[in-house]
């Protein structure tokens, strides 16, 4: 099995079984994004005590690289303070948007799985979804993320 199929298996897993879907209830920190190009919504939810998150949660529908990129995102985030988080937002963004992102597979773990996005520009939108919309959650923004 090549790199690209792992990377494959991955999305198709995250997306079929989303880890950390659902409401949270008792949350401090949530927001809302949306994705009108490809349809995608959804809600993260964060609690954060001490300036480390100590529980995320995410609903809502979208595409399968919408809701593995969120599922992923989940995983990675519990236990992080809301400063790695935001160091995490950047590391993200640029494994998803620059020619040739400097930073190493290995350090992404199960995250590098969504670089083979980049490719597609249309997708970099739905992958960031969830991404933008935790930093407004952190930011405590009322106002819905969007993509456009």
């Amino acid at each position: 099995m090549d790199l690209n199929d792992l990377y494959r298996d991955v999305i198709v897993d995250h997306n079929k079984s989303p880890r950390n879907f659902g409401d949270l209830t008792d949350a401090d920190h949530s927001a809302q994004g949306f994705n009108p190009l490809c349809g995608d919504e959804l809600t993260v939810y964060l609690n954060i005590k001490d300036d480390q998150i100590t529980d995320v949660r995410f609903k809502g529908q979208g595409c399968a690289i919408s809701i593995a990129s969120a599922s992923l995102m989940t995983e990675k985030l519990k236990g992080l303070s809301v400063e790695d988080t935001r160091q995490l937002f950047g590391k993200v963004h640029s494994m998803l948007t620059a020619d040739a992102p400097d930073i190493p597979v290995d350090e992404m773990g199960k995250l590098a799985a969504l670089q083979g996005v980049r490719a597609y520009p249309s997708r970099v939108k739905c992958a960031s979804l969830c991404w933008h919309t935790v930093i407004a959650a952190l930011d405590k923004r009322a106002t819905p993320v969007s993509t456009e």
